[in-house]
């Protein structure tokens, strides 16, 4: 793929977001390109060795805000007809509802899945306190001769602490897997919204 064929399918990629972010992104790659070129590289390495336009145009959504996003997509092109706002009112009552609904499930399925982490640190936290409480109660049954009870407890204590252990890597595996999980459905979104062509 040569200089010219990159940065057009960069374009197609990114449209849907403000003009001069575009032009601000084509002009960095051209200039990459152009670098690589003065370096020795022909036109076509220098375009494989910067990366698939995929790859790049998820990168940039990645690093775009969604309020950016959302303002250029709802700012009119055109001026709006009359017709379209008198539709617009009279469909107020079905459409509102509706998209408070959807936006209100989307927000409780994710303070649900964010519900289910912090109850798991919970319990996490819940198991290094009856550790803690066993070690000391262990010493003190210890201390007072019983020493029935400071096995029983020292057992409770090696118990709590090895649960509390593998409880850290299930949260740590959760968490991550949420915020991954999070930040690929607001890329999901931006794709959407900017009607993204496969490229």
């Amino acid at each position: 793929m040569n200089k010219q064929e990159f940065l057009e399918q960069l374009r197609r990629g990114l449209r849907g977001l403000p003009q001069e972010d575009i032009e601000e992104r084509l002009s960095f790659y051209s200039e990459m390109i152009d670098d690589r070129v003065e370096e020795g590289l022909s036109e076509a390495e220098a375009v494989a060795e910067i990366g698939s336009v995929g790859e790049i145009v998820s990168q940039i959504l990645a690093e775009t805000p969604l309020t950016k996003i959302v303002k250029e997509k709802i700012k009119p092109k055109s001026p709006i007809r009359p017709w379209v706002v008198v539709l617009l009112l009279l469909g107020f009552p079905l459409w509102f509802p509706i998209t408070v609904a959807v936006f209100a499930i989307i927000l409780s399925a994710y303070i649900v899945i964010w519900s289910v982490i912090i109850s798991l640190w919970a319990a996490f936290v819940s198991l290094i306190a009856g550790a803690l409480g066993g070690a000391v109660s262990a010493v003190y049954f210890a201390m007072c001769g019983k020493g029935l009870s400071a096995l029983t407890m020292l057992a409770i204590t090696l118990l709590s602490a090895g649960f509390a252990i593998l409880m850290f890597f299930v949260c740590l595996a959760a968490s991550r897997g949420v915020i991954w999980l999070t930040k690929k459905f607001a890329i999901g979104i931006k794709h959407m919204l900017i009607g993204k062509e496969t490229v």
